[in-house]
């Protein structure tokens, strides 16, 4: 890859990285610094009230639990609204399916989305992606809860391709809880439902152009849930483009090899961005 940087004043100059469930924006402080390196400005948005830290967010759950994606949604949107100019959009696992929601809004010059959870309608359900929800999806109770996985059931989920030693450590920085009920109202249980759920978008829609990048070893939103995301675009008449790394984990992120993963995503997104308004002397 070609190293990027952002010398047209016409093309977007930052970034906005939208973290998952499970984590905080300190899973993204690799690719931040690696974009900031080139030149551009990163910004890693919390979620509403996971500005604090993991640890304090691991003792005090109930931040969590009550947490909603339409106010996570429209806080992400105020950020990105506040912007001096449309941004890159980059989203992993559920922070994908925010993406979209963003770019359903007309947000954002460009977006890439990293092993994405669904939007509404995506009925795919690998039996691995079932395995890796199960802990949150076998006691209705954990709908009003945060639920989290413990370091087995991160392994599997998360990390698969790790060692079990390497995959535990990064349990220990960077996992928390996440909202219980957003896995059973919009994780699966909203494929199921009639009607338009939070997570639905119109899927015709013009909108910045999409990448949605699959990992081929990822248990929790294998790389069929990405491919039939991405032709739900079919009829839209924005770009949407699919590419899939091979020997990669939910991890991706961060395992070994991250880089290349975060270089493609900013190559793709610079070169199909939408021109960005400039202003006049």
């Amino acid at each position: 890859m070609t190293d990027q940087t952002a010398p047209d004043p016409a093309a977007p100059d930052t970034i906005v990285l939208v973290h998952g469930l499970w984590m905080t924006p300190r899973s993204w402080e690799g690719w931040k610094a690696h974009f900031e390196a080139k030149g551009f400005t990163v910004v890693t948005p919390a979620y509403p009230g996971f500005e604090i830290e993991v640890e304090a967010l691991r003792e005090s759950p109930d931040v969590i639990a009550r947490l909603t994606v339409p106010e996570t949604v429209d806080h992400l949107a105020g950020v990105i609204e506040a912007l001096p100019k449309p941004p890159i959009i980059m989203g992993h696992s559920f922070g994908g399916t925010l993406t979209q929601l963003l770019l359903a809004r007309g947000l954002g010059a460009s977006a890439v989305v990293v092993d994405s959870a669904p939007t509404e309608g995506v009925r795919v359900t690998p039996l691995s992606q079932v395995k890796s929800l199960f802990p949150a999806l076998k006691n209705p109770a954990n709908r009003k809860k945060a639920v989290a996985f413990t370091p087995e059931e991160f392994h599997y989920a998360f990390a698969n391709t790790l060692s079990r030693e390497d995959s535990d450590a990064v349990w220990e920085k960077y996992a928390i809880g996440a909202p219980g009920d957003w896995i059973w109202a919009y994780g699966l249980i909203a494929n199921f439902k009639p009607g338009m759920q939070e997570t639905w978008v119109d899927y015709a829609k013009d909108r910045a152009p999409l990448l949605f990048i699959g990992g081929e070893k990822d248990h929790i939103m294998p790389p069929s849930v990405n491919k039939s995301n991405a032709k739900h675009y079919a009829k839209s008449p924005a770009v949407t483009e699919y590419v899939e790394f091979p020997g990669r984990s939910h991890w991706i992120c961060a395992e070994p090899g991250w880089e290349e993963v975060a270089d493609h995503a900013l190559e793709w997104a610079l070169a199909h961005a939408r021109p960005v308004p400039v202003a006049s002397a």
